[in-house]
């Protein structure tokens, strides 16, 4: 399939619009707004939905960026030579691609109907998180959407277009500046339908709460070791100590 005008935009010169309002927009937001680069957390209105929807949507939110970080960074050739043929590739990615879809799902619908149902918590929503709701919920319906056709598809016997033939390689010619559009125009209409809202959120993402990501205590994994010591080692000191300045 030849690429057309409007394949060259999306997938020549988007992608890098894309990237400067990211770089760009996380960058003005540490410079301009620190004090807001938080997620106003809203555990002090209601925590009981809070104490259950939010690790179940990060949990399964990790497994899915793991996946996407997988199968769209790695080569196909290099899983064939470490031994992991392309069913057995493509199995185990759509069974933990489904299941981390749907707990994820499931752990934003918690968080939204909390949203909905508190007063407290839905007074302190801003039209900058409901879009920001919308657009992610969005990316995770088309994930689960591209998951559900491949499984249907490898079912039925059917054609199924190959993502790491088409979306993986053009991916990872993005950065080396040569972006494979042809290969993006023979993805299927679906996974398109994914990438193109996938860019929308990485262009939301500097403005919007999503950006306490880039603040995660990774730190805390190679800070010293604290020191806490028992009331048993506590030893009274045996001389006196005077009274006042000294």
């Amino acid at each position: 399939m030849n690429p057309t005008a409007l394949d060259y935009l999306l997938w020549g010169a988007l992608p890098y619009v894309v990237l400067a309002i990211l770089i760009g927009g996380t960058l003005w937001r540490y410079r301009y707004d620190r004090f807001g680069w938080t997620t106003r957390s809203s555990q002090l209105y209601e925590s009981r939905i809070l104490r259950i929807a939010s690790p179940v949507f990060h949990f399964g939110l990790l497994v899915v960026i793991i996946g996407h970080v997988v199968g769209l960074l790695i080569p196909e050739t290099w899983t064939d030579a470490v031994g992991i043929s392309d069913d057995m590739y493509h199995v185990t990615a759509l069974s933990l691609g489904a299941v981390a879809g749907v707990t994820t799902l499931g752990g934003i619908a918690l968080l939204i109907y909390r949203r909905r149902t508190n007063g407290p918590v839905f007074s302190a929503t801003t039209v900058n998180d409901k879009v920001m709701y919308l657009v992610l919920v969005a990316a995770i319906l088309a994930g689960l959407t591209t998951t559900l056709l491949s499984a249907v598809a490898g079912l039925t016997g059917g054609h199924e277009v190959d993502y790491r033939e088409t979306v993986s390689p053009w991916f990872r010619s993005i950065f080396i500046l040569q972006p494979d559009v042809t290969a993006m125009t023979a993805a299927s209409g679906a996974f398109k339908v994914h990438v193109l809202i996938g860019l929308a959120l990485f262009a939301l993402f500097p403005f919007t709460r999503l950006v306490h990501a880039f603040s995660a205590p990774v730190w805390y994994l190679f800070r010293p070791y604290v020191v806490y010591r028992s009331r048993d080692d506590y030893k009274p000191l045996t001389r006196r100590v005077p009274r006042g300045w000294t």
